[in-house]
C-alpha cells in the first residue's frame, strides 16, 4: 500500500511563515436569538481573549513531553472583528499565519483553543505552502467550545489515512488520547459541549412519576427484554423507580442530549421541524385520550379526500383552542397545511394522485407487499397449511385454519405445494403478480392461551356484502402490517440497531482509521433523530403508541422481536434466501436467484447492495493486504469486540457474528452496516407517505371486529360500506395525527447527502480510494436509469400497478421534500 511520504525539512526555511485558512460558521449565524454572543466574542477579541491555534508535528517528537509531536507557537484568527458575517447561514473565512518552526516540520495535526463565550462550527484548516511538503488540509467539521469547557485540548489531525501501527509515533498518543476523551468516564449527566459516546438501556421510555400508566419495562441488559444500546444521557433516575432515568420536559425535546457533532445542521433542523415536531406534541395534552375516545368519525370515503382536496373542518373543542393558543399561526401552517380556520389540508399521496379507488383492488393489495413501504416480509410458504413457531405448552394450537378447500378454486391449476404466500396467503400468478387467496384473522382464546387461538378464514368476493366483508379483511391485514412495519422494519431494523455502530465507530476507531472515514457518512444524523423519537415518538403516551396498534406494548413487541435478529441476515441477499424468495445459483448475479422476478424492492435492491459491496471491497482492499493486517489492527479489533460485547450486549454469545479475521469479515460487515443505514432505511422509510399518507390504504388501528352476520354491524356493512369500514380503521383524529407525523418522517432535507455523495469532496488523500468512490458514484447513476426503464417496462406490472405509481424508493438520488424517493448516507429522518 503506498502511503504518504513524510519530507525532511532542511535549516533553508528559518525565518519563513505559514499562510493558513480557516473556514468557520459562527454561532450568531445559525442563531438568531445569539446576538449577544457575537458582541462579547468581539468584545473578547479587543481585550485578547482570541481563538489560537498551534501546529503540531508528525515528524519530530517531543522528549520533554512524552515523544509528542513538537507543539509550534500559538497563531491567531486574524479579523474577527472586521469580518463581516451576515445573519444568515454562511461561512466565514479566516487567515492565520504561523511562525515556521524547523523543529516542527511537516505538521500532522492542530490544536485549537477557544476563549469565546460561544461555540462556532469549524470546518477547515488549510496550509498553502509548508516548507518541503506543499499544502495540507484539515477535515474538522466540528463544534469548538470555549477552551473552559473542556478538559483535554481540542485536536484536529490533517486529512491522511493511517491503521493504528503505520501512524507517525509522533502523533500517536494525540492518537489515542482523542478516543479517551470520546470514551468519557461513565459518569456524570452529559452536557451538549461534551463530546461523549457512551452506551446505556432503553430505560427512559417510561414515567412512573405519573403512574401507573405511564410506567414501560427497561428494555435492554435483561434476557426478557433484550435490546440495542442507545446512546447515555445521564440524566437522573426517577423518583419512583431508580432503574427509570428521568426524562425532559417535552417541550424541551430538541436539548435531549447526543454528542453534539451528532446534532442536526441548521438546514436540517429548520426543515426537519420548522419546530413541527414541538407543533405535534401540543397534540399529546392530557385531553388527547379523550378525544381518541369519541372515535371522531370519516363518513366516506369521499370524506378522506377532503384531507387533500380543500381541507377538513376540525370539530371545535378545548384542543384546538389550546393549538391555537399555543403554537403560531406560521409554525400550524408548516404542519398543518391549513388557513387558521381549522381546515387541514396535506399533500396528495401518490397512492391516490392518479387514481382515487384503485388502492382496494386485490393487485394493489399484493403488489405492495413487493413495492410498497414495507416489502421485506412477504415469504414463500414452505409448508401447507401453515404453521406456527410459537410453543404449543404455552400458546395451544397456533396453526393456520386455512385448507385446501379455502383456496383450491383461485390456483389457476396449480397445486397447493406450488404457492408462494404468507399467513395471508397469496399466489403468484403468470404474469407476476400476486393474487391472494385467503386471509386468517386470529383472536385469542377466552380460556386461556393455552388453548390455542380462535381463526376464520376469508377469501376473496366481488359482489354483495361479501365483497365488503373481504375489504375489511385486507384492512386488519395492513393495520397489523402497518404496525409491524414501524416498529420492526423502520424503527428496530434500521433505527436502533444502526445507532451501537455509530457508537463503537467513535469511541474506537480514530478519525484517522480508513474504516471511521469509510462508515462515517452512513451515521450522520441517527443518534439526534433516535433521541428525538424517544423523547416524542416511541415514549409512554408518544405518538408511537397513540396511532398503531399494539399502543402501550409497542416497544415491548419490538423487544420480542429483537430476539430473533440476526446480523448477518440484515444483509439483502441473506435476507431473501432467508424468506425463500430468491436460492443460490452461482450462474446469477450475485449468485443468487429471485423466484419472483418482477419484485422491485429486490431487484432494485440486489443492484445497489452490489454497488455497494464492490465499494466496499475496493477500500478495503486498499488498506488491508491480507488477513492477517485485519487480525493485528487494534482499533479494529476494539471495535468490533464493543460492539458486540456492549453496543449489542444482549447477543454478545451468539455464534454468528463474523470474527472480524479476515478482509472478507471485515468487507462483509461494512456492506451491511452501509445497507441498513442506507437504503434498506430509505426503502422502509420514504414510502410512509406516498402509501400510508392516504388512511384507508394503510390503516394502524382498527377499533372493533369483523361483523358477524345478525349483528347489526353486520347490517350497517350491507348498507353503507364506506362508513362501516372507516368506523372500523383509524379515528379521524388519530388519521390526523398519523399523517402529520409520517408526511414529516418522510420528507427529505434541502441539505441531504445521497448514496456515492460526500459533503466533503477532500474526505481523503489516498487517489485509489477516490478513484473508487468515483466508480461507485457512476454505477449508481447508472442504477438509476435501469430503475426508470423498469418502470417504463408494461410488462414488469408491479412496478406501477393499478394505482400508476413508480417504484422509486430505492432510485439513489433526490431533490428535497416529499419524493418518494431518494436514498440518503444514513438513517437521517
Amino acid at each position: 500500500m503506498l502511503h504518504q511520504i513524510w519530507d525532511a525539512i532542511t535549516g533553508e526555511h528559518e525565518g519563513r511563515t505559514i499562510k493558513g485558512t480557516v473556514i468557520l460558521t459562527k454561532k450568531n449565524v445559525l442563531d438568531f436569538n445569539d446576538f449577544n454572543a457575537s458582541i462579547l466574542d468581539k468584545f473578547h477579541e479587543l481585550f485578547g481573549r482570541r481563538v489560537s491555534l498551534q501546529l503540531i508535528s508528525a515528524i519530530n517528537p517531543d522528549p520533554e513531553q512524552a515523544l509528542r509531536g513538537k507543539l509550534g507557537q500559538p497563531a491567531y484568527l486574524e479579523n474577527w472583528i472586521t469580518e463581516d458575517t451576515p445573519l444568515i447561514t454562511g461561512d466565514s473565512e479566516f487567515g492565520v499565519t504561523f511562525d515556521w518552526d524547523e523543529e516542527v516540520g511537516v505538521p500532522g495535526a492542530f490544536i485549537i483553543r477557544s476563549s469565546h463565550d460561544s461555540e462556532f462550527y469549524l470546518k477547515s484548516l488549510t496550509l498553502d505552502d509548508v516548507p518541503g511538503h506543499g499544502r495540507i488540509h484539515f477535515v474538522c467539521n466540528s463544534w469548538v467550545y470555549p477552551a473552559d469547557k473542556y478538559k483535554t485540548d481540542r485536536v484536529f489531525f490533517a486529512n491522511q489515512t493511517f491503521l493504528p501501527s503505520e501512524t507517525p509515533a509522533p502523533l500517536i498518543p494525540y492518537r489515542e488520547d482523542e478516543l479517551v476523551t470520546l470514551r468519557g468516564n461513565g459518569a456524570g449527566e452529559l452536557k451538549e459541549w461534551d463530546r461523549v459516546y457512551d452506551y446505556a438501556y432503553y430505560n427512559d421510555l417510561g414515567e412512573p412519576d405519573k403512574g401507573a400508566k405511564y410506567v414501560r419495562p427497561v428494555l435492554g441488559g435483561s434476557s426478557e427484554y433484550p435490546y440495542p444500546r442507545r446512546g447515555r444521557t445521564g440524566r437522573p433516575p426517577t423518583k419512583t423507580d431508580p432503574e427509570t432515568e428521568s426524562r425532559l420536559p417535552l417541550l424541551m425535546s430538541l436539548n435531549i442530549y447526543v454528542p453534539r457533532d451528532e446534532r442536526f445542521g441548521h438546514l436540517k433542523m429548520s426543515d426537519f421541524l420548522a419546530y413541527g415536531l414541538k407543533s405535534v406534541l401540543q397534540f399529546l395534552g392530557p385531553e388527547f385520550e379523550a378525544l381518541c375516545v369519541t372515535h371522531n368519525e370519516f363518513d366516506s370515503f369521499a370524506d378522506t379526500l377532503k384531507l387533500y382536496e380543500g381541507g377538513i373542518q376540525l370539530p371545535e373543542g378545548s384542543l384546538l383552542d389550546d393549538i391555537r393558543e399555543n403554537i403560531p399561526f406560521e409554525l400550524l401552517k408548516e404542519l398543518f397545511q391549513t388557513d387558521g380556520e381549522g381546515l387541514f389540508k396535506f399533500p396528495m399521496p401518490q397512492v391516490i394522485a392518479e387514481d382515487k379507488t384503485a388502492w382496494r383492488t386485490d393487485e394493489e393489495f399484493g403488489r405492495e407487499m413487493l413495492a410498497g413501504v414495507n416489502p421485506v416480509v412477504v415469504r414463500r410458504l414452505q409448508e401447507f397449511p401453515p404453521t406456527s413457531n410459537l410453543d404449543p405448552r404455552v400458546y395451544g394450537n397456533q396453526n393456520s385454519a386455512i385448507t385446501g378447500d379455502h383456496i383450491e378454486n383461485n390456483l389457476d391449476g396449480w397445486t397447493i405445494e406450488e404457492i408462494y404466500a404468507t399467513r395471508t396467503l397469496l399466489f403468484l400468478q403468470n404474469n407476476g403478480t400476486l393474487k391472494p387467496l385467503a386471509i386468517e384473522l386470529s383472536l385469542p382464546n377466552p380460556k386461556g392461551d393455552q388453548f390455542g387461538a380462535i381463526s376464520k378464514v376469508y377469501t376473496p368476493a366481488e359482489d354483495g356484502v361479501e365483497a365488503s366483508v373481504w375489504q375489511l379483511a385486507k384492512a386488519y391485514v395492513a393495520v397489523n402490517d402497518s404496525g409491524y412495519h414501524q416498529l420492526i422494519s423502520h424503527w428496530l431494523n434500521t433505527h436502533a440497531t444502526i445507532e451501537p455502530f455509530v457508537i463503537a465507530t467513535n469511541r474506537q476507531l480514530s478519525v484517522l482509521h480508513p474504516i471511521h472515514k469509510l462508515l462515517h457518512p452512513h451515521f450522520r444524523d441517527t443518534m439526534n433523530i433516535n433521541a428525538l423519537a424517544r423523547q416524542a415518538l416511541i415514549s409512554a403516551g408518544g405518538l408511537l403508541e397513540s396511532t398503531v396498534f399494539p399502543g402501550k406494548y409497542s416497544m415491548e413487541m419490538s423487544s420480542v422481536l429483537y430476539k430473533n435478529w440476526v446480523f448477518p441476515e440484515q444483509g439483502l441477499p441473506a435476507d431473501l434466501i432467508k424468506r425463500g424468495m430468491a436460492v443460490e445459483d452461482k450462474d446469477a448475479p450475485l449468485g443468487l436467484r429471485l423466484l419472483i422476478k418482477d419484485y422491485p424492492y429486490a431487484v432494485d435492491g440486489l443492484k445497489i447492495w452490489s454497488a455497494i459491496e464492490t465499494w466496499v471491497h475496493d477500500y478495503c482492499h486498499f488498506y488491508y493486504t491480507d488477513d492477517r493486517s485485519v487480525q493485528v489492527d487494534s482499533e479494529l479489533q476494539s471495535w468490533w469486540k464493543e460492539l458486540r460485547e456492549e453496543g449489542h450486549g444482549d447477543k454478545k454469545d451468539e455464534p454468528w457474528w463474523p470474527k472480524m479475521q479476515t478482509v472478507k469479515d471485515l468487507i462483509d460487515s461494512c456492506t451491511i452496516i452501509i445497507w441498513v443505514g442506507s437504503a434498506l432505511h430509505a426503502a422502509v422509510n420514504f414510502g410512509q407517505y406516498p402509501y400510508a399518507g392516504y388512511c384507508p390504504n394503510r390503516p394502524t388501528i382498527s377499533r372493533r371486529f369483523m361483523p358477524e352476520p345478525g349483528s347489526k354491524e353486520y347490517e350497517e356493512l350491507k348498507e353503507n360500506p364506506e362508513k362501516a369500514f372507516l368506523k372500523t380503521i383509524t379515528a379521524q383524529l388519530q388519521t390526523l395525527l398519523g399523517i402529520s407525523l409520517i408526511e414529516i418522517l418522510s420528507r427529505h432535507s434541502t441539505d441531504e447527502v445521497y448514496l456515492g455523495q460526500r459533503d466533503t469532496p477532500e474526505w481523503t488523500t489516498d487517489a485509489e480510494p477516490l478513484e473508487a468512490f468515483g466508480r461507485f458514484g457512476k454505477d449508481l447513476g447508472d442504477i438509476e436509469d435501469e430503475i426508470m426503464e423498469m418502470n417504463d417496462d408494461k410488462k414488469l406490472r408491479n412496478r406501477v400497478g393499478p394505482v400508476k405509481m413508480p417504484y422509486t424508493l430505492l432510485f439513489p438520488t433526490s431533490q428535497g421534500g416529499l419524493t418518494g424517493k431518494g436514498i440518503p448516507n444514513s438513517v437521517s429522518i
